[in-house]
């Protein structure tokens, strides 16, 4: 019940923000915060009491699961499970869900009961797809994540706000529709070939998929949407610009990650060998958006856009980890997935305060506010460190993982890939120029990083230093679920192998009747 609880608290504890910030405003944002620390110390329980026998590999299956029965006629269950992958991704959905919550105590100042029932609402989305094994309960929560993030773009976001929500809209839509249709066949397959009447996670994953390419570009293109893909990635810079502080920190840190989070739940166990169909087309996408994201960042002004262009870059050792084919790689991209969250997701708080004090995000109207505002610039040199990845930050053990992991694969990407480094260590230097340094302007009267504000950063600083200090609690963590995936992917790939072997007898034995027959005539 740990996990229905879970989502009960987060979603309930919006619906009573909404409903007493009409008598008190700051009541709202305090009842969200309960909520959230419920959640956190109910996470923290989950982790003390399985976290040795996830080191130890001991722990096998779900950690936690809770299964009833929702739509009978259809096999549609209410099937929640947590492995070590989930139990990471939703304590990090947490984290940050805080940290949303503080960076708008000051810049939300209108409709507060409808932002923040908007903005747990996002969260329960995040977490029921974290931790959904029901494939039609998945994409339930996969679209209410996105329906609450929609409003909350146009509402209180910054100028173009309905332009960017509506982007977001439109391309999120149109990848989970294909999702949708994916799903669809892969239960009439079930029900066809293998006489499953079921949505269900583990017995879907089992059925074999050979000649159903076209099911796995489609689940393929929902998760390449959302974290995003180069390509695929144009709503990105809008939405991300254009949201409020706390909406850039949920699509930046959160939301990509669902992307990622599908890829390795989904497409790795169900397509067996269809991945080195995939693989060559995931690895060019991969460096061109290492290299795109960079290089386009150069080109941006906004603050917040630049920020965003670098995610772009980020993600790409994600999807180069995930598609490299070895247990290494892909514990990197699950450690970049982590720190990109807490990178990420400051700088954008970050920006938020740089734009409540300055009413602007225009590089070229600011800069010298070193000297003002001392402990918003170590902040951010802080993460922007972080993101060049520096060694002793999370973000440098995630990404020489992934290079170190891909290299026993795929040398060449691995080599081209790693200039990504060089790229990342001259943007992330030249920012922090550009506004802290440079120029002195408007650098009179600013007010620094206030109590509260510091208390947030801090939080996400000592994330990211514990892991690249002690990068095991994650990797210890997640272990054990990479390798079950690993496994079903093996067993997909043997059984793909099998079904060739047999339909190759077959063709055999038919061409020899057909011989004996000719011969006879």
């Amino acid at each position: 019940m740990i996990l229905v609880w879970l989502l009960v608290i987060t979603f309930v504890s919006g619906l009573l923000a909404w409903i007493v910030s009409s008598w008190n405003r700051t009541t709202g944002r305090v009842v969200c915060f309960i909520g959230l620390a419920l959640d956190a110390i109910l996470l923290l329980y989950v982790w003390m009491s399985r976290y040795s026998s996830l080191a130890a590999g001991t722990n096998e299956g779900w950690i936690l699961e809770y299964k009833a029965i929702w739509i009978a006629p259809f096999g549609i269950s209410f099937h929640l499970a947590m492995d070590g992958l989930s139990l990471l991704l939703a304590s990090l959905t947490v984290l940050l869900g805080v940290s949303s919550v503080a960076c708008s105590w000051k810049e939300i100042d209108r409709q507060i009961g409808s932002f923040h029932f908007t903005l747990m609402a996002v969260l329960t989305g995040i977490l029921g797809v974290f931790t959904s094994v029901d494939l039609f309960l998945f994409y339930f929560f996969w679209e209410l994540m996105l329906i609450p993030m929609f409003f909350l773009i146009l509402i209180w976001g910054h100028e173009n706000r309905t332009y960017a929500a509506v982007k977001f809209f439109i391309f999120t839509q149109a990848g989970g529709l294909f999702m949708l249709l994916s799903i669809v066949a892969l239960y009439w397959i079930g029900v066809n070939t293998a006489g499953l009447n079921t949505f269900d996670y583990t017995q879907l994953m089992g059925i074999a998929m050979a000649g159903h390419f076209l099911i796995i570009v489609g689940f393929f293109i929902a998760f390449a949407v959302k974290l995003p893909v180069v390509g695929v990635h144009m709503w990105l810079p809008d939405a991300y610009t254009k949201a409020p502080t706390a909406g850039s920190v949920i699509l930046a840190g959160l939301l990509s990650k669902t992307g990622a989070y599908g890829i390795i739940r989904f497409i790795l166990p169900m397509s067996g060998n269809i991945p080195s169909l995939l693989t060559p087309l995931a690895m060019v996408l991969a460096v061109a958006g290492i290299f795109y994201g960079a290089l386009t960042a150069f080109g941006q002004s906004d603050v917040k856009r630049f920020v965003a262009y670098t995610s772009v870059s980020h993600l790409g050792f994600v999807l180069l980890g995930i598609f490299a084919g070895t247990q290494m790689a892909m514990q990197g991209a699950v450690v970049i997935m982590m720190a990109h969250g807490l990178t990420t997701g400051a700088l954008f708080i970050i920006t938020g305060a740089l734009q409540e004090r300055l009413a602007t995000r225009d590089m070229t109207k600011i800069g010298g506010l070193w000297s003002a505002l001392p402990r918003m610039g170590s902040m951010a040199l802080l993460f922007a460190l972080a993101s060049l990845g520096l060694p002793g930050l999370a973000n440098f053990i995630g990404e020489f993982l992934v290079l170190a992991g891909t290299f026993q694969t795929h040398p060449w990407f691995t080599a081209v890939a790693a200039f990504g480094f060089v790229v990342s260590v001259v943007y992330s230097v030249w920012i922090i120029y550009q506004v802290f340094y440079g120029p002195v302007d408007k650098a009179q009267r600013i007010t620094d990083l206030r109590f509260g504000e510091m208390l947030n950063l801090s939080a996400l600083a000592v994330a990211l230093i514990w892991i690249g200090i002690f990068p095991q609690t994650i990797l210890n963590t997640a272990k054990t679920a990479l390798e079950n995936i690993e496994i079903m992917q093996s067993t997909k790939i043997s059984q793909s192998l099998q079904a060739r072997k047999n339909t190759d007898m077959k063709m055999f034995e038919k061409n020899k009747l057909n011989d004996s027959a000719e011969i006879v005539r």
